[in-house]
């Protein structure tokens, strides 16, 4: 059987022979699929105890070894893998026997006896009783200890989890990051806090939203491209710190690094700045690392990555040089395009998409200066018609107090001082909507709840998105995204 025959169907024999299996369990048992096995202790905690404890063990079964009147055979759970043995004269000959019979690979069974180490010193349970939980009625596939085919990697992650130490190591991680996250937060005073996935109004980012129907209501919403404008009401209601760790999503392309459906964390300080949310969040990456990698020197694809410092961009001033003109002065479209075009930076076909300042301008920087950042950046001193939402800078309105975290031509983290005005606020929007009626389906919509909440008032807030998926790609050194998700979206 090839390694990719669970997209398969199984044939007729193999499906009547473990079909007749189970018959034989239940005219034995009475149940085939028990409710329940009492178990003492999981795989791992187990192998901590010493040579002749009593134990119940519980898991799958991945490998059988007959060897006569002596067996064995290794269980596991998502935390690995022990070794069993039986023998004939302790189990009984008609014990033996009906196990030889009817049990497969991919079958769960619960066995009690006690440890020992084998003559070769590896750790095993001598099995006294054994339980058979569940039938397996589809083989796990004959090569699964090496499963590489891709789409039964991403379609039967179970199998890949199984098959796989490395997917195994890589999900455990990834939860494991985001608990240490929460405690990070919590920690500090922040609270979790849960803000809706339908919205009235796409907005809180640039980009393209997915509309579904509520048809108790007749009426069309957003799924949210991102929880900003809720969290900041919570800040107004009275919270000091708030965030949320939860699903977005944008109808956007997919490629490595992106996906229509991803996770993301943000959160939202009262009375900080953008300055003192670049620090807390870069002392909660190097933590992060620490935990995960033990190090801040790690790898990702071939590529040596240190995390024990970063550089500082500042992306008007690059923008600048790379243009040689001022781009906190663009405000025609056509006259930029032109400019671009001329300089034989782009042709006009590439940026014709391109319906406003703001969306040619961040194309401009994501290829030309973006992409060729591989190590730790921050960059910040934006111009302020790219966020509408960012506080503009007290010295020159035309700039945004802002950063992002840049690693190998990815964003890991957009922060930035709020916009409280609710003045400049609604005129940011109209500004936008102006943008979205010229044909850019990236721009904000006008939200006036929102608009309304700040005018009944909003302290200074900072607030930071940080895009797990992305992230942790990067810290568990996966090419793509659907290497770090459990279940990625598949066609």
């Amino acid at each position: 059987m090839s390694e990719n025959t669970t997209n398969t169907p199984m044939s007729t024999n193999e499906l009547t022979a473990r079909l007749q299996k189970a018959e034989n369990i239940r005219a034995r048992d009475g149940v085939v699929w028990k409710d329940n096995f009492d178990r003492t202790h999981t795989i791992i905690a187990a192998r901590d105890l010493a040579d002749g404890t009593p134990v119940k063990l519980a898991g799958r079964i991945t490998a059988l070894r007959w060897l006569g009147k002596l067996m064995f055979g290794r269980i596991y759970d998502i935390d690995g893998e022990i070794q069993f043995s039986m023998s004939r004269e302790e189990l009984g000959e008609e014990n033996y026997k009906f196990m030889k019979a009817n049990v497969d690979l991919g079958d769960f069974v619960g066995i009690t006896g006690e440890l020992y180490h084998t003559t070769a010193g590896e750790l095993t349970v001598r099995v006294s009783q054994y339980d058979i939980l569940s039938k397996a009625l589809r083989p796990l596939p004959e090569k699964f200890h090496g499963l590489t085919d891709m789409e039964t990697r991403y379609r039967q992650r179970y199998l890949d989890i199984i098959a796989n130490e490395d997917t195994r190591r890589t999900m455990k991680m990834r939860f494991r990051m985001l608990r240490l996250i929460r405690e990070y937060l919590n920690n500090n005073g922040f609270t979790e806090v849960e803000t809706p996935i339908m919205q009235v109004v796409a907005s809180g980012a640039a980009a393209r939203p997915f509309i579904t129907h509520h048809n108790a209501l007749d009426a069309d919403f957003y799924l949210r491209i991102a929880p900003e404008l809720f969290l900041k009401q919570t800040i107004a209601a009275g919270f000091d710190r708030v965030y949320e760790l939860g699903k977005n999503f944008r109808n956007e392309g997919m490629d490595a690094m992106h996906l229509q459906e991803f996770t993301m964390l943000e959160w939202y300080a009262a009375y900080w700045d953008y300055h003192r949310n670049i620090d807390f969040s870069w002392t909660m990456i190097q933590k992060l690392l620490m935990e995960l990698r033990g190090t801040l020197q790690i790898e990702y694809q071939g590529t040596k990555l240190d995390f024990s410092k970063y550089e500082e961009i500042d992306y008007t001033a690059r923008m600048n040089e790379l243009l040689g003109v001022d781009i906190l002065e663009f405000k025609d479209t056509d006259a930029l395009k032109s400019q671009l075009v001329a300089a034989g930076m782009f042709p006009a076909d590439e940026l014709e998409p391109l319906k406003s300042v703001p969306s040619i301008v961040d194309y401009v920087f994501k290829r030309k200066i973006r992409d060729q950042i591989v190590q730790p950046a921050i960059v910040h001193n934006y111009p302020a018609y790219l966020i509408p939402l960012a506080r503009r800078n007290d010295a020159d309105n035309r700039r945004i107090d802002i950063f992002q975290l840049i690693v190998c031509g990815a964003e890991l983290i957009k922060a930035y001082s709020e916009l409280v005005d609710p003045i400049v606020q609604r005129a940011a929007f109209e500004e936008q909507a102006a943008n979205k009626a010229a044909g850019d389906d990236e721009a904000f919509d006008l939200d006036e709840d929102f608009l309304r909440a700040m005018e009944h008032g909003m302290p200074p807030i900072s607030g930071l998105g940080l895009g797990i998926d992305r992230f942790f790609s990067i810290v568990a050194d996966q090419p793509t995204l659907r290497d770090v998700i459990l279940f990625p979206i598949m066609k």
